[in-house]
């Protein structure tokens, strides 16, 4: 009964998995808008152009930094190489978005997005390593990662953001699933939801970049609160694996 039980979970999430892809594949291309480099702060700021976009972008090399030295210290426990690429993907997107917002254009983005993908894989593989195996880290790690870099490629070439969409997300949306489905073994674990929330939160911002500026009297624009948001969604994942503390998990719920 157990055994049928694991089997179910295990389906239902390649089934989201899995299920999302073929969806999303079979969705129209999806091109890259020209609009999309037109953000709402033009202003130049400290001699930058679009300078606050570019200095809300060092949160993330802050948080990547310190969550490698987290990971070096050996507190992110048995899937340490998916939680390093994270990190390492977000300290990257620091230096990618800043390069990006300096010139916005398609091919500054290119080295916007690359990073993002590091850090969107080594969250899922992280997450799979803790609430299914710590075996699959070491097995769907470089894979994923491949993945990862490879949808940003196929937009860069192909003009289709689907499969990159899909990179972006499918490791977000898992979170609830697995939270829901299995346990990880470790307090703290609504800590992933706030990331979540915080993560929302900071598309929501992206999407109403100008309304957001023209509200505050054009103090800050919604795609630098977004950089902010998203800032302290990393954040509260490095906070996580600081705080939290192996716990007893009854054979059961794994």
């Amino acid at each position: 009964m157990g055994r049928l039980q694991d089997d179910w979970r295990y389906l239902l999430l390649w089934l989201f998995v899995l299920g999302s892809l073929g969806w999303v594949l079979s969705l129209e291309p999806l091109a890259q808008s020209l609009a999309y480099h037109d953000f709402a702060d033009q202003r130049r700021f400290l001699g930058l152009s679009h300078g606050l976009n570019v200095l809300s972008s060092l949160p993330f090399l802050l948080v990547g930094s310190a969550g490698l030295l987290t990971a070096r210290r050996g507190r992110v426990g048995a899937a340490s190489a998916a939680w390093r690429a994270l990190f390492a993907g977000i300290a990257l997107v620091g230096a990618g978005s800043a390069y990006y917002h300096w010139q916005p254009n398609d091919d500054s983005l290119l080295w916007d997005r690359l990073p993002m993908t590091i850090g969107f894989m080594g969250l899922f593989i992280a997450l799979l390593g803790e609430y299914l195996r710590p075996r699959l880290v070491r097995l769907l790690l470089p894979s994923a990662l491949l993945l990862g870099l490879a949808s940003v490629l196929y937009w860069h070439w192909f003009d289709d953001l689907r499969f990159y969409f899909w990179v972006q997300f499918v490791p977000l949306l898992s979170i609830p699933i697995l939270m829901m489905l299995f346990d990880s073994g470790y307090s703290h674990r609504w800590l992933l939801l706030v990331a979540l929330a915080w993560y929302g939160l900071a598309e929501v911002a992206e999407v109403y970049d100008l309304v957001i500026f023209q509200a505050t009297h054009e103090v800050i624009s919604g795609h630098t609160l977004k950089h902010l948001l998203a800032g302290g969604g990393c954040y509260s994942l490095l906070w996580m694996l600081q705080v939290r503390k192996p716990v007893r998990v009854p054979a059961v719920a794994r």
